[in-house]
């Protein structure tokens, strides 16, 4: 059975991703910094908890104990959470400003991938798959027709160009594991203020690429409708 772990899997897109993989038959970790809220959530899908601040090198660590003692090993591992932070133009933000979403972000999914490759690569087909955005995209943000053209977040769309570039880092220098970035689109949570499509349509892209199995391909960027323009 297939073992994944969902950071930031205690609401929102998250949420719904390991509600459709637990659907499929996978066996759902629920990675969340609030114990409470993460257990609850865990309880009510039939999944697994573990406490996880990707901020932190210590709880970091400690959950891939608690995954390594308890399943195993990882099959899949989806860098879901993430922070907005502050709507800034470049030239009003300042420096903590920008590491704050960045720590989050951008550090978080490098401190996370890395300190669980080590049991993703006990799996027969290891993946992870990283939440980007539309707003990280150089095409998608000059085109009005596009949503992500309106909205000038700065860190938070650098932080996503970030994390699809740094994805495909990962794909060229390690090919023994599949690293694919997906993009949600605008979706209608506490994140966004409830603008957008339905979460079951922000989480498609994740749920694709996580239910291919030996098919899953490597160093791609998708979103519910195919490639995503960068």
């Amino acid at each position: 059975m297939t073992v994944t772990l969902i950071t930031g899997g205690n609401k929102g897109i998250g949420y719904e991703t390991a509600r459709r993989l637990i659907a499929e038959g996978q066996t759902v970790w629920i990675g969340a910094r609030d114990p409470e809220r993460g257990r609850q959530a865990a309880a009510t899908l039939g999944a697994s908890f573990v406490q996880l601040d990707v901020t932190s090198d210590t709880s970091v660590a400690a959950a891939v104990d608690t995954i390594r003692d308890r399943a195993g090993r990882l099959d899949i591992l989806i860098n879901n959470a993430g922070i907005l932070g502050d709507v800034t133009s470049p030239e009003d933000m300042t420096v903590d400003q920008l590491r704050t979403v960045y720590e989050t972000n951008v550090f978080g999914v490098v401190r996370v991938t890395n300190a669980f490759l080590p049991i993703l690569r006990q799996a027969a087909t290891p993946s992870v798959i990283n939440v980007t955005s539309g707003l990280g995209s150089f095409t998608m943000i000059h085109d009005p027709e596009r949503v992500e053209s309106k909205y000038p977040l700065a860190a938070y769309g650098s932080s996503k160009t970030a994390v699809t570039m740094l994805t495909m880092q990962y794909a060229k220098t390690a090919p023994d594991v599949r690293f694919n970035a997906v993009d949600p689109g605008q979706t209608a949570t506490e994140f966004t203020g409830n603008l957008g499509h339905s979460v079951e349509d922000g989480a498609a892209a994740a749920v694709h690429i996580a239910t291919l199995g030996p098919d899953t391909p490597t160093g791609t960027v998708t979103d519910r409708e195919g490639v995503l323009p960068w």
